[in-house]
């Protein structure tokens, strides 16, 4: 899934993840070395890199909320990935928070410190091997395109009964957009035999299918394979065993309706 929070399609969250770790890491090496070289310098570097990764860290995590919100598929597990991401995130920053309200003098429980600064490494490393997995299994912040598939398009309509939802000739043959609609995320895609439109989700983990290839009238989730038919629902090849939900649309006068309706 594109990046929400992004500079020319290159998601802004991965780029300032490294702030914070390089900051917090040299944090732990400074104060160590001051308690070992018995060393007010090194206590002192420790101090501003501590300070800075605070810093530093706040505001790598804005770029992550905004994708966390908006980006991770809803209902998926990699949203419960990325919940167990932030909030790990979220524990790291409080224990260096915690270690640099405490530093004061560095003989001031200078192991408690540095014990702090230790467990909140510990989270980072487990966040940041969480924050892998999500973009290399779960490709949020990925953009994977396909021969023709055009440029990602996204869009949030509103209105009740039919909804123009694309125009005639919007999309190439093959090509898709994500549409959101009543709270529902639907795919618009182009086929051999028409326009057709089906939900953003795979029945397996919640995988968005619009970030998945579409092809001879079928669609591939990007996250472990599993095919579709976008005209019928019907499940190709698993691991799915669930078939996916599709939508009527109308064509007249050159724009495509769905008249969508909320299941019961």
């Amino acid at each position: 899934m594109k990046s929400k929070a992004s500079i020319n399609s290159h998601p802004i969250h991965p780029m300032l993840v490294s702030f914070p770790i390089a900051f917090f890491t040299g944090t732990l090496l400074f104060d160590v070395l001051a308690i070992v070289q018995e060393n007010d310098g090194y206590w002192q570097t420790g101090l501003y890199l501590e300070a800075a990764g605070i810093a530093a860290a706040v505001f790598a995590a804005v770029p992550g909320i905004i994708d966390y919100v908006a980006t991770v598929p809803p209902k998926s597990s990699g949203k419960k990935r990325a919940t167990r991401h932030a909030l790990l995130n979220a524990g790291m920053l409080v224990l260096f928070i915690l270690a640099l309200v405490l530093r004061g003098d560095r003989l001031y429980m200078p192991f408690l410190i540095i014990g702090l600064e230790l467990a909140g490494m510990v989270l980072l490393v487990f966040a940041g091997w969480m924050g892998g997995t999500l973009v290399y299994r779960n490709q949020i912040g990925v953009d994977p395109r396909y021969a023709g598939a055009g440029k990602w398009k996204e869009e949030f309509l509103q209105g009740d009964g039919p909804v123009i939802v694309a125009e005639e000739n919007e999309l190439g043959l093959n090509q898709m957009k994500l549409v959101h609609l009543k709270g529902q995320r639907i795919v618009i895609g182009k086929t051999e035999e028409g326009y057709v439109a089906f939900e953003d989700r795979c029945p397996h983990r919640g995988g968005s299918l619009a970030g998945g290839p579409l092809i001879c009238g079928t669609v591939q989730c990007p996250w472990h394979g599993s095919q579709f038919n976008v005209k019928t629902g019907a499940v190709y090849a698993g691991p799915s065993k669930e078939g996916i939900r599709v939508f009527p649309l109308v064509e007249a006068n050159g724009k495509i309706y769905l008249n969508y309706h909320q299941r019961d």
